[in-house]
C-alpha cells in the first residue's frame, strides 16, 4: 500500500511499483505498491543456503479450458530437517522475486534448526520468474486474469501436495504457513481456505481488515503521522505545512527550478503539474519511513539508519515563523536521509521509492481487482493534504488503465472479513509503529486466533533477523511464536500418530 484524486499514471510514477508492497485508493495503490515485505539482506547477517526447484503448476486451478502450465519457482533448505515427519515452515510469496524474501526472513532460518524444520519459499505467480505466460504474462488483461490471491493460494497447496509426495519422509510433515505484509495475508488465507494442507499459520502485518467497510480509511495515515509526532519536535507540524509551501514555490518557473535544485532531483521539475507528483512521491517516502522504522541500520525499502524518523526529524524542527524556502530546504535534507544515506546517490529519482525487487505492475493489477483498500487523509488528524476515498473514481482509474473494475466487497466475501472466529491456528503479529497496523488483527478472536503486538515494532520486524538492538517487544513476540508452532507441530503429529524429536532447547509451548 491516498487519495481519490491522483492519477494511477502518477502513482506509477512514482512508484510500492508497494509491494509492494502495497491499497486503494487511488494514492493508496502506490503505497501498496512500495510497502510489501523485503529488502535486501543486512550485510552482518549469517549466510544462507537453499536448492532453487521449479515446479510445473497449473494456470487455472478453477476452470477446464486452460490446462496450461507454467514453472513456479520455489525455494528449498532442508539441512535442518528431521526425517522422517519433521515440520515444513512454508513462506507465502508476496508480490515480488522470491528470493528478495527468502533472504530477508530471518526468523524462518533462526528457527528451523531448534524445530528441526525444512524451509520452502514459493514465489507468487507473475512475480519473480513464476510467468505463467513468459514474457506475455503482462502483454493484457487477457494474460493477467490469472493474477489473483485464490489462484496464488492453490498454488501453494498443490505443491506443497507434491513436495509431500516426491520428497521421501515428508509425507506426514505438519506445515505451517508464514508470511509478512500481503505474504501474511496470504498465510492467514491459506489456513482459512487450506486447513488441510496446513497446521497454523504466522501472519505477520498482514492488513487482512483493511478492506471497504472494515476499518477507517484515515487509520493508516494517522499512524503514519503518529510517528512522527512522537519522533520530533514539530515534526508532524512541518510536513503538514510543507504541501501549502510546495504550492506556493512552485507557482512559478524559477520555483520548480529552485525545488529541483534544493531537492537534487534526477529529473527536473518544468510545469506546475510536476509539483502534484513531486508531493505524492514525498507523501510516500513519509509512509516508507513509517514501515521501516527500524531500530538498527537496514537496508530493507532503503539504505536508512536506526530510528530513521528521528534522524528525518532533526532536520524538522522549525517553529511556525520559518519561511516557505527554509521550511523546504528542511524537508529536503530530511528526504536525503531516506533516499542518500550511503551518500551514493547523485540525484534523486522520483519516479522510484523503493527497490526494484517490488513488482509494480502485477500489484497494480491486483489492487485493481480484488485488493481494495481504501485510505483517506483529512489533514488535521494526519499530516498529509486532505483527500477523500472514492470508490467510483478510484473504479474509474483502474478502467481506464486495465479496462477492469474491482469488485470492492469480493475480499470480504471469499475470505470472510470480520467473521473467521470459526478458524483456528493462526498468529497475526502487529508493529505498533506500523501503519498497517490499522488493517490487521490487534486483539484476540478466540484462544487459537490470537493477536501479538510489538509496540516498538514497524513492518513485520519479527520476521527480521534478530538483532542486539532490537527492542524487548519483538524478542517476546518470537519466542511466543515458537511457541505455538511448538504445539501445532505436537497437535499434528498426535492426530496422525507420527512425531520426531525437536531440539532439546526448545521452550514450554503455550
Amino acid at each position: 500500500m491516498m487519495a481519490g484524486g491522483r492519477s494511477l499514471d502518477t502513482i506509477a510514477a512514482t512508484c510500492i511499483v508497494t509491494l509492494c508492497l502495497a491499497c486503494l485508493h487511488v494514492t493508496s495503490l502506490k503505497s501498496q505498491l512500495f510497502t510489501r515485505l523485503g529488502g535486501l539482506r543486512y550485510t552482518t547477517e549469517p549466510p544462507i543456503s537453499y536448492k532453487t526447484l521449479y515446479f510445473d503448476q497449473k494456470i487455472d486451478h478453477f476452470g477446464f479450458l486452460q490446462d496450461g502450465t507454467f514453472k513456479q519457482r520455489y525455494l528449498v533448505a532442508d539441512n535442518h530437517w528431521q526425517q522422517p515427519n519433521g515440520p515444513i515452515l512454508f513462506y507465502t510469496g508476496n508480490e515480488g522475486d522470491i528470493t528478495w524474501f527468502c533472504n530477508n526472513t530471518g526468523f524462518m532460518w533462526e528457527v528451523a534448526e531448534q524445530l528441526g524444520a525444512m524451509l520452502v519459499f514459493a514465489e507468487h505467480r507473475y512475480y519473480g520468474e513464476s510467468l505463467p505466460f513468459g514474457q506475455d504474462s503482462y502483454s493484457d488483461v487477457k494474460h493477467l486474469n490469472y493474477l489473483t490471491s485464490e489462484q496464488a493460494l492453490a498454488d501453494f497447496a498443490v505443491l506443497i501436495q507434491n513436495i509431500k509426495t516426491i520428497v521421501p519422509g515428508a509425507q506426514n510433515s505438519p506445515v505451517i504457513a508464514i508470511g509478512g505484509s500481503y505474504g501474511g495475508m496470504l498465510s492467514s488465507w491459506f489456513r482459512m481456505k487450506y486447513p488441510n494442507i496446513v497446521v497454523g499459520a504466522l501472519a505477520a502485518s498482514a492488513p487482512i481488515w483493511q478492506f471497504p467497510d472494515m476499518v477507517p480509511c484515515g487509520d493508516f495515515y494517522k499512524i503514519v503521522t503518529q510517528d512522527f509526532a512522537k519522533s520530533g519536535k514539530n515534526c508532524d507540524a512541518n510536513i503538514r505545512r510543507s504541501w501549502k509551501a510546495i504550492n506556493n514555490v512552485s507557482s512559478s518557473v524559477s520555483g520548480l527550478q529552485w525545488l529541483s535544485e534544493e531537492f537534487s532531483l534526477c529529473s527536473p521539475l518544468k510545469h506546475k503539474n510536476d509539483a502534484v507528483s513531486f508531493k505524492s512521491w514525498l507523501q510516500e517516502t513519509w509512509v516508507n519511513l513509517a514501515m521501516v522504522d527500524y531500530p538498527y541500520e537496514a537496508n530493507f525499502l532503503q539504505p536508512l539508519p536506526r530510528w530513521p524518523i528521528q534522524v528525518v526529524c532533526k532536520y524538522l524542527g522549525f517553529d511556525a515563523t520559518v519561511s516557505d524556502e527554509q521550511l523546504l530546504h528542511g524537508v529536503a535534507q530530511a528526504a536525503k536521509v531516506y533516499y542518500n544515506y550511503t551518500g551514493n546517490a547523485p540525484c534523486l529519482n522520483t519516479s522510484q521509492t523503493a527497490t526494484s525487487s517490488l513488482g509494480a505492475l502485477g500489484w497494480f493489477f491486483q489492487a485493481c481487482t480484488e485488493m481494495v483498500m481504501p485510505m483517506c487523509t483529512d489533514g488535521v488528524q494526519d499530516m498529509f493534504e486532505p483527500e477523500e476515498w472514492s470508490f467510483q473514481a478510484f473504479s474509474d482509474e483502474c478502467n481506464s488503465v486495465f479496462g477492469v473494475r474491482p469488485r470492492a466487497d469480493w475480499a470480504g466475501t471469499v475470505y470472510g472479513g470480520k467473521k473467521i472466529g470459526s478458524h483456528s491456528n493462526i498468529i497475526f503479529s502487529n508493529g505498533g509503529l506500523d501503519p498497517w497496523s490499522a488493517g490487521g488483527v490487534t486483539s484476540n478472536i478466540s484462544q487459537s486466533l490470537v493477536s501479538i503486538m510489538i509496540p516498538d515494532g514497524a513492518h513485520h520486524l519479527d520476521l527480521r533477523y534478530s538483532n542486539k538492538l532490537d527492542p524487548p517487544s519483538v524478542r517476546a513476540a518470537r519466542a511466543l511464536e515458537l511457541k505455538y508452532f511448538q504445539k501445532w507441530i505436537r497437535q499434528a503429529q498426535k492426530s496422525t500418530g507420527t512425531g520426531f524429536t525437536m531440539s532439546k532447547n526448545r521452550k514450554n509451548s503455550p
